[in-house]
């Protein structure tokens, strides 16, 4: 497995626009990519301008084809004018659990 996560920091007069559209490029990750087995969307609730995903996929190679992919060029496209920050990093878990 592998997982990303992604802190975007967007200008004030997007942040309607930018949710909407974050929102929808987790929706087609998931519904379009078998590989990409997480991707939540989260909100700051001390600072509205602040976004942080956290994206999990099987391996590296699917989160290189995550970025060939129609819907994450539109995504970006879309929204670099409305980010004044991103910050990215990768990570390889060394443990996983889950609550039953």
């Amino acid at each position: 497995m592998f997982a990303i996560t992604v802190e975007f920091e967007v200008h004030p007069d997007y942040v309607a626009e930018f949710r909407h559209a974050v929102l929808e490029q987790a929706r087609n990750s998931l519904a379009r990519e078998k590989q990409c087995l997480m991707f939540e969307v989260c909100h700051s609730l001390e600072f509205d301008r602040r976004f942080f995903l956290y994206e999990i996929y099987s391996s590296t190679e699917a989160f290189d084809a995550h970025k060939e992919t129609r819907h994450y060029a539109q995504f970006t496209e879309q929204v670099t004018p409305m980010v004044e920050k991103k910050t990215v990093h990768r990570w390889y878990p060394e443990h996983s659990a889950t609550k039953e």
